[in-house]
């Protein structure tokens, strides 16, 4: 009830400050409009267009059934497994990185240090750290591994750290009056409330991380992007539609057993 009060009491929004941001918003748009140049879409650009399209609906049958190295069923699940063991990695580093930035569990200094070591693994984008690994380790899957490690830990330690926030410590404080050991308040006390959530959040990041897989293949770090690439730039379409079609079909697959599963996880 005194919400509500609240909120009736609470003056009405002046029309000045609504007119300045809608300034604003108009500005900024109308600036974001320069950005878009029609005048290089000439004849040729739209004639790749519709041989793209002409790819994709007269595919490669023999490259989208081959189950050798170079076929796209192969490709496919070499990149469902730089995304799964990628995650897999992340969400391991992730875990003790989101107890040292949770305020409520350390000091506030060591969990504003180790947020802003977040935001800064968080800031470098996916292509970046790439093109890093691959001078380290050479082309090939590893360096798409170690990529999607690297950058899963910055996104889970974000949504880590916001549920250890909302743990419910009075289950701590009577574990502790009864004499429970550390062991048994992280096991009993802690893990039943982190477990869903965590692996909720793991499995929406395994999502993502199967669209991150395909683009670093662009630069070489393994999976089904390279031959993607080197078949646009070849103007092979049937090929460019047989790898588009085997991709769309392994995310959509995939994002419909992460759907069920994350949702049967926070319906308990």
């Amino acid at each position: 009830m005194d919400a509500i009060e609240k909120q009736l009491n609470n003056p009405p929004w002046n029309l000045r400050y609504i007119l300045i941001v809608t300034a604003l918003v108009l500005i900024l748009f109308i600036w974001s409009l320069s950005a878009i140049n029609l005048e290089n879409m000439g004849q040729s650009g739209l004639e790749i267009a519709a041989s793209i399209i002409g790819g994709i609906l007269n595919p490669d049958l023999e490259l989208l059934f081959n189950f050798t190295s170079q076929g796209v069923m192969y490709l496919l699940v070499e990149t469902m497994a730089i995304a799964f063991l990628g995650t897999i990695i992340g969400a391991i580093l992730a875990i003790p990185l989101a107890f040292l930035s949770a305020s409520n569990i350390v000091p506030k200094p060591v969990a504003g240090l180790t947020r802003i070591i977040l935001i800064v693994i968080r800031t470098i984008p996916a292509l970046v750290y790439g093109l890093m690994f691959i001078r380290v380790t050479g082309p090939g899957p590893f360096a798409g591994v170690l990529t999607i490690s690297l950058i899963s830990i910055g996104m889970l330690a974000k949504l880590f750290v916001d549920a250890i926030e909302d743990l419910d410590t009075s289950i701590l404080e009577s574990m502790t009056s009864i004499g429970c050991t550390t062991f048994e308040k992280i096991r009993y006390g802690i893990f039943p409330q982190l477990f869903s959530m965590f692996l909720s959040v793991i499995i929406y990041r395994f999502d993502m991380n199967l669209r991150e897989a395909s683009i670093l293949g662009l630069v070489g770090a393994g999976g089904i992007g390279a031959p993607l690439i080197f078949a646009m730039n070849a103007y092979r379409w049937t090929e460019v539609g047989s790898i588009l079609i085997g991709l769309v079909v392994l995310i959509l697959i995939v994002e419909l057993f992460s759907n069920r599963i994350r949702t049967k996880l926070v319906r308990g």
